[in-house]
């Protein structure tokens, strides 16, 4: 089973249709070819693989890393 962790774009270069993104701090490039509707800097994405998969809406996208964050929080306590 693969996870995917929302990820906002930070960066766009179109013409190679690839995207600098942010993962919880970090940072990477990413192909975007995949994705058939517009996007912006500061949308979040699905990654997998090193290939944008799925365009989320912002709400989605930070309740996801929230549930993230508390999870990284507990495996960091001993307590997942």
């Amino acid at each position: 089973m693969c996870f995917a962790i929302p990820s906002r774009i930070i960066a766009l270069n179109n013409s190679a249709q690839m995207a600098r993104i942010d993962t919880l701090g970090r940072e990477r490039e990413v192909s975007v070819h995949l994705i058939t509707e517009p996007l912006s800097e500061g949308d979040y994405l699905l990654i997998q693989s090193g290939f944008a998969m799925e365009k989320i809406s912002e709400e989605r996208a930070l309740d996801s890393l929230e549930l993230y964050r508390e999870l990284i929080q507990e495996m960091e306590r001993g307590e997942a």
